[in-house]
């Protein structure tokens, strides 16, 4: 009997020792949350009024309905003038 009970406890601590060895290689929280926290730099740029109107001026139909279809105020507003004009 004395035979079962080394053996299961010889069992006992092979599973413990397997156990041991992938907690200790785990990095500690505070590490791996100092990491996470740094914010990416963040670049703005900003175009001209001229810059802007040219590129307004040079939009496409199909351009200016998509940002219409978007929400661009601008855009319907260029759109309800064009069909204004073509009413005429």
């Amino acid at each position: 009997m004395s035979i079962a009970i080394t053996s299961a406890s010889h069992a006992a601590v092979s599973t413990q020792s397997a156990v041991q060895p992938k907690a200790a290689t785990k990095q500690p929280a505070s590490q791996s949350a100092s990491a996470k926290v740094q914010p990416a730099p963040v670049d703005t740029v900003q175009i001209s009024a001229a810059a802007q109107a040219l590129k307004e001026a040079i939009e496409n139909p199909a351009q200016t309905a998509r940002e219409a279809a978007g929400g661009d105020i601008q855009a319907k507003r260029l759109l309800a003038k064009e069909a204004a004009d073509k009413a005429l």
